[in-house]
This record gives structure tokens, C-alpha cells and sequence, in this order.
């Protein structure tokens, strides 16, 4: 793919095209997605995902109020979200304390391993598991995954894992695994099939 295919697959500017062909023909490369196929149903969902290649880290700005919608068990009333309102190192302390191989809330691993990529890499286990798979030490220095070359390979180690080239023409399907649910599918379906003209 070169940066022309990029900036028409995604109505990219030819700048920032150039600045993300690489990482993203590096993450097609290592991760083994090949056919045009493959390639726009990865750029159609990283750009949903990403706000179209615009937001490399989880934003957990939330309000009291959408705190308890978002993680009911975790705030069962408006008074006991209310000390997190709009506090996002403290909300990511708490909603991923003691799980995807973090510690507790103390512990600061729910900030420290965030969301982050253009298929938001979540948890210290999954951290550990994507710099394994590319030999780099991401756990020590979990801001790399904010990078264009390792946002790309983290969201092409979560693609491989879950092997989603298998499935890459049925966008429903890819968007559940990616999503957990079908949310924004309709997006994801028009950028999927205008990367698609361009790369076929």
C-alpha cells in the first residue's frame, strides 16, 4: 500500500497518509494481512476505532452520571462516583483495578496500562503478551503504544490474535470481536468499503 491508496482508503490528508503508511504497511507485513480484503476491513475498523487515526489513547474523562451507566457494578450509585467525576487517571485506576492482569486500585496499573493504539491495547497482560509477540519491552514504557509504529502493530497483534483475517469480509462479525457489540457498525462498514475501491 503507499500513501496515495492510504489517503483515498481513508479520505486522509496526503501528510498525514505519509505518516502513518508505514506503520501501517509494517503491522500488514508482521501480522500476515495480505489480500485487499484483509486490509481494508484492519483500516476500516482502526479508523472507527481511532477517530480516524486521531486518538492514540483511551479518553476516560466521564462525568459521576455516566460513570454509573458505563460501569454499573463498579459504581452502584451516583455517590460513589462522585469522587472519580472527571478524573481520568482515578477512573482507570478503579474500572480496570484487579483484572487483565493488573493490581489493585493502588497499584496505578489501570492508568498506567490504559487503553492505548488504534485498537485500544487494554491491561498489563496484554501489554506483556503484544511486546512479547515483537520483542519489545512495552510493559516498562506502556507510552510507546502511542506511537504510530507501535499503535499499528498493537492493533495487528489484536487482529492476529483473534484472527480476524478468517473473518475480515463479514464486518459484523469483526466489529462484535473488536467491539463487543455492533456499536458504530454502520461507519465501519462505509470506511471498510471505501479502503476496499482503493486498495482493490
Amino acid at each position: 500500500m503507499n500513501a496515495d491508496q492510504l489517503s483515498q482508503a481513508l479520505n486522509m490528508s496526503p501528510q498525514k497518509a505519509t505518516d502513518w503508511v508505514e506503520a501501517l504497511n509494517l503491522a500488514f507485513e508482521t501480522f500476515g494481512i495480505e489480500t485487499p480484503e484483509q486490509q481494508a476491513s484492519f483500516l476500516g475498523q482502526c479508523a472507527h476505532e481511532s477517530a480516524n487515526f486521531t486518538a492514540l489513547t483511551e479518553n476516560l474523562n466521564y462525568k459521576a452520571e455516566s460513570l454509573c451507566k458505563v460501569w454499573p457494578k463498579r459504581f452502584p450509585t451516583l455517590e460513589s462516583a462522585q469522587p472519580y467525576h472527571r478524573n481520568p487517571e482515578k477512573i482507570a485506576n478503579k474500572v480496570y483495578s484487579s483484572r487483565m492482569g493488573n493490581g489493585d486500585e493502588a497499584s496505578g496499573d489501570g492508568w498506567k496500562y490504559r487503553g492505548r493504539g488504534l485498537i485500544q491495547l487494554t491491561g498489563k497482560s496484554n501489554y506483556e503478551a503484544f511486546g512479547k509477540a515483537i520483542d519489545v519491552d512495552v510493559v516498562s514504557d506502556p507510552d510507546l503504544v502511542e506511537t504510530n509504529i507501535y499503535a499499528a502493530l498493537s492493533a495487528g497483534w489484536f487482529w492476529s490474535t483473534n484472527r480476524l483475517n478468517e473473518i475480515a469480509s463479514d464486518i459484523t462479525a469483526v466489529t462484535k470481536k473488536i467491539n463487543g457489540g455492533t456499536h458504530g457498525l454502520e461507519d465501519r462498514i462505509a470506511k471498510t468499503e471505501k479502503a476496499l475501491q482503493a486498495l482493490a
